[in-house]
């Protein structure tokens, strides 16, 4: 069980350098804010999972101080502490979310060389549009100057899927149709003009974001492209109640007709729901991404709450690891230990074998994933 190569499905790069106590800590927690005065962000789950799994990467006993971790890590080195990490993580492949602060980290062939297993890239949807409308193209060619990118951008060689951060510019509750070339015309004008002004630009026009979602579908539909969708648990950007997955119900109708695969990430407090959407629509797919490591000591009681009424075709693997090595390991444990603790369960009530335990094992680490990305190209 501990053995297969894991397929990551969703994940960004680690960073390129060294990092003091305020930067490490910026990267495991969702917040924008420090935390309060005389207090950590490593007195949390994830950060009590730091000292526990990760101290031993490093040659460090379990449960180190954080001063007596981030020394180590430090006198390790940026690119050896990333080696270790992702080495340890056994994986088969990551998929890499390229759209976010990708000046900072290293991109995938970086990644790749660092983890010795491939790296693809899937294709951030709204950072398409944002360098579309850099182009200084007029309101009348934005959505097919978006399109002729788009197809540029998830070539063959290089992409293997799409994703959108509907969840932080607005939110789920727009209109799931197809917008008329004339309205996304109109919604292109202000997005335009920000971007000649040269502040941002940053999309948020729902019209603009349901035509990339639509867009894309039609671009990656012979090669069978899935549309990731950030669902629930994400920094404040966000209004959670917003990011509820149900919300999608009518798109995901749409987008089943046309064959067209959605992966929600993350989730939390909403694998339930995408639990639901996934066992009731043959398009849905999600994971428990991040949410997993922030869960710490209890990520198998979140992993046995997604698996309460999905079909075990439809879960998926993946850290969202950013920035830190250390999320693609600890990813990858949880993981590994929060499946191994429920299915020897399901074992001892005498409500699965082994055999079963180890296909559920195969689907969620890597078969799905293989079955729904074309990581053949």
């Amino acid at each position: 069980m501990d053995d297969i190569g894991l397929i990551d499905h969703h994940c960004h790069g680690v960073t390129r350098n060294d990092l003091d106590v305020a930067a490490f800590e910026g990267l495991i927690t969702e917040s924008f804010d420090p935390p309060p005065a005389g207090t950590s962000h490593f007195d949390g789950p994830l950060g009590l999972a730091v000292r526990r799994w990760c101290a031993p990467v490093l040659d460090l006993d379990p449960f180190p101080t954080p001063e007596e971790y981030l020394a180590r890590r430090r006198e390790v080195g940026a690119d050896e502490v990333a080696r270790r990490f992702l080495k340890e993580a056994g994986l088969e492949a990551m998929l890499i979310d390229t759209g976010y602060r990708s000046d900072e980290i290293h991109g995938p062939d970086q990644m790749a060389d660092l983890a010795g297993a491939p790296a693809h890239e899937v294709v951030r949807l709204e950072a398409v549009a944002e360098a579309v409308a850099r182009t200084g193209v007029e309101a009348s060619r934005y959505g097919e100057a978006f399109a002729e990118a788009l197809a540029e951008a998830a070539a063959p060689s290089s992409a293997v899927g799409f994703k959108t951060i509907a969840a932080y510019r607005g939110g789920f509750g727009f209109d799931p149709a197809v917008p008329s070339p004339e309205d996304v015309a109109r919604a292109a004008e202000p997005f335009l003009r920000e971007a000649g002004a040269g502040a941002g630009p940053r999309l948020a026009d729902p019209v603009l974001i349901r035509h990339g979602i639509w867009t894309a579908a039609e671009v990656g539909r012979d090669r069978g492209l899935p549309i990731q969708f950030h669902v629930g648990w994400g920094d404040p950007d966000l209004v959670l109640h917003l990011t509820n997955p149900t919300l999608l119900t009518e798109l995901i109708r749409g987008l089943a007709k046309g064959r067209v695969n959605v992966t929600f990430l993350h989730c939390y407090p909403f694998h339930r729901e995408a639990g639901y959407l996934a066992s009731m629509y043959p398009n849905v797919y999600f994971d428990v991404g991040s949410a997993l490591h922030y869960h710490g000591p209890s990520s198998a009681t979140l992993l046995a709450e997604a698996l309460e009424v999905a079909p075990f075709t439809k879960l998926l693997y993946s850290s969202d690891a950013f920035g830190l090595a250390e999320q693609y390991y600890l990813g990858s444990v949880l993981h590994r230990r929060a499946l191994r603790q429920i299915l020897d369960r399901w074992i001892a009530d005498e409500q699965c074998n082994a055999a079963g335990a180890d296909r559920i094992v195969s689907l969620v680490g890597r078969d799905n994933a293989r079955r729904i990305y074309p990581l053949s190209s």
